[in-house]
């Protein structure tokens, strides 16, 4: 795997082409960003839950997925949320504009925001720097990824192969999310890209099933956005299909990590974040309460603001699990640990050395574990982070 997500030379997959320039919307760093295949592709997505959704996300609606996608324009600064019949035409303005550039049908670019909801496009500039921006496309995608940022502190981009019976396919995600971010969808994107050839609706049951246990098990901040969208994007450049039982678990396989690795970046990046929180659920047989309960203590600013201040105050993370719907009689038979340090188990406190947890929690990444005793059972994973000053500081200065 090339390591990101970062800043790095994080390669494409074979037939795309990737970059970014400043269009003018914002001051200074890359504003407005495209992915290119350079044939059709089979592009699918996932879209916010929250229902008010933004222009890109209805307009994604009604052309995916599809086989016959050519790229993915993407602005940000001005979400073109909550814009009316404006925002409307402006995001057929910036697929027409790029479907131009490259010689397609508008209806061949998906589209993308993020920014400010409520501010309508300055589609005049978007227009004037579409020749550009293909003129800048590249093998690499850190430009892209810059592109795409609000108040993120850095891009994320990752990239494997993928040895598949006919080949071998490589496989590439970005990111963009800092906050606003809650599960199923935040405001955030996601690019999945391979040069696997994948029919569309092998492509969406992937995607769905590698969503649900990476970006829509992540927490910043509990709020949902009106922009958030997945896409995975397949162009079959390396001539390589699925051939068989392996290569379709070898591909789920590699979204499911790709995924994963750019939602914990997600979560990392939260805004004035500087702690990652990990939190794993075993031995609950209903999968819905366990993803439930996990989520909650990511989610929780109680628990946020302790694990900030490196307090191992267990007793948060309990009352949480109750509040989520965790029975009394499951929590008897419960084993929770910190940074793998049993606090609580079969219905009581265990001894710990406080001080020395306190200096286990300086680390950038806390563990929190959850281990119940019920057969059949599930195993969950959720990721968020912890709650700083910073993050008051720039959601009153966000405008």
């Amino acid at each position: 795997m090339t390591k990101g997500p970062g800043i790095s030379r994080t390669p494409l997959p074979k037939g795309f082409k990737a970059g970014g320039v400043n269009s003018g919307v914002r001051k200074y760093r890359p504003d407005l960003g495209l992915v290119m295949s350079e044939k059709d592709a089979t592009c699918v997505a996932v879209y916010t839950q929250n229902k008010c959704k933004a222009a890109p996300i209805t307009y994604c609606q009604s052309i995916l997925p599809s086989k016959h996608i050519r790229a993915i324009v993407t602005n940000s600064g001005q979400a073109n949320a909550a814009t009316g019949e404006q925002g409307r035409t402006t995001n057929f303005q910036m697929a027409s504009a790029i479907s131009k550039t490259l010689g397609c049908l508008p209806h061949q670019v998906a589209t993308a925001s993020t920014g400010v909801i409520g501010k309508q496009l300055e589609i005049e500039k978007i227009e004037a720097a579409s020749q550009d921006l293909v003129n800048q496309l590249n093998d690499y995608c850190e430009t892209f990824s810059l592109a795409i940022l609000t108040t993120d502190l850095t891009p994320k981009a990752v990239s494997m192969e993928i040895p598949l019976t006919q080949g071998t396919v490589r496989l590439t995600g970005i990111s963009k999310g800092s906050g606003m971010i809650h599960p199923n969808m935040a405001t955030m994107l996601g690019y999945l890209i391979t040069d696997c050839d994948l029919a569309p609706d092998v492509a969406q049951s992937i995607l769905l099933q590698a969503t649900n246990d990476s970006f829509n098990m992540i927490s910043v901040d509990g709020d949902s956005s009106t922009n958030d969208c997945v896409f995975l994007m397949a162009n079959g450049a390396s001539g390589v299909k699925l051939t068989n039982d392996n290569d379709w678990i070898a591909m789920k396989k590699a979204v499911l990590e790709v995924s994963q690795e750019l939602a914990k970046a997600i979560a990392r990046d939260g805004e004035g974040a500087q702690k990652l929180i990990e939190v794993t659920l075993t031995g609950l047989t209903d999968d819905t309460l366990a993803r439930k309960a996990a989520r909650g203590i990511t989610l929780s600013p109680l628990i946020k603001t302790a694990i900030h201040g490196e307090d191992p105050n267990w007793g948060r993370i309990l009352a949480r699990l109750g509040a989520e719907g965790i029975f009394e009689a499951q929590l008897s038979k419960m084993k929770l640990s910190i940074q793998g340090t049993p606090v609580f188990a079969d219905g009581a406190p265990v001894s710990f050395d406080v001080i020395a947890l306190r200096q286990a929690l300086k680390s950038d990444t806390v563990l929190i574990k959850a281990e119940f005793q019920e057969s059949n059972s599930t195993t969950v994973t959720a990721w968020g982070c912890d709650l700083t000053k910073r993050y008051v500081e720039i959601n009153i200065d966000y405008n």
